[in-house]
């Protein structure tokens, strides 16, 4: 696994390789996100500087984005749906115990690397709601009472 220099040294050859290009600041953030996992404001420091841009430009296109994040994202990615029809059906206060039970607010990452909750709007399975993600796997009908168990499982996997 590459250490942060290696991955530096990639971003400054990626920005060289693209600078010249008209709108390169997308595809060098894209090719930032593969290096580092997302990007964060040291990352989108250099950008800034090897493009010639301002740093609330490259700060600016990685917050409108959502291919985007500032953060790197756990192991398990958590989406949980919070449509109409899973709303009415009770994700909040599956959200409210996913939120407890991993200790960490919407929108952020586990402690222990391994989580990243999200609130998203319809994944497609009204049917199940409400319903949540855990990267590609789908969990419907769910009670906050399930929470538990299904964290637990994706603990022991590590």
């Amino acid at each position: 696994m590459p250490d942060m220099k290696e991955k530096f040294d990639q971003l400054q050859q990626v920005i060289a390789e693209l600078k010249d290009q008209p709108g390169a600041l997308m595809p060098v953030l894209q090719k930032a996100q593969g290096i580092f996992g997302c990007v964060p404001m040291d990352v989108q420091k250099v950008i800034a500087e090897g493009l010639g841009v301002t740093l609330s430009e490259v700060y600016g296109v990685a917050t409108f984005y959502a291919q985007f994040t500032l953060e790197p994202a756990g192991k398990y990615i958590i989406s949980v749906c919070m449509g109409t029809a899973c709303y009415v059906k009770g994700s909040q206060k599956v959200l409210d115990k996913l939120s407890e039970e991993l200790k960490v607010p919407v929108g952020k990452t586990s402690a222990d690397g391994l989580f990243t909750l999200n609130a998203t709007r319809c994944l497609g399975a009204c049917g199940l709601a409400p319903v949540m993600t855990v990267n590609e796997e789908v969990y419907g009908r769910l009670t906050p009472e399930d929470i538990p168990g299904i964290i637990a499982k994706y603990r022991e996997l590590g």
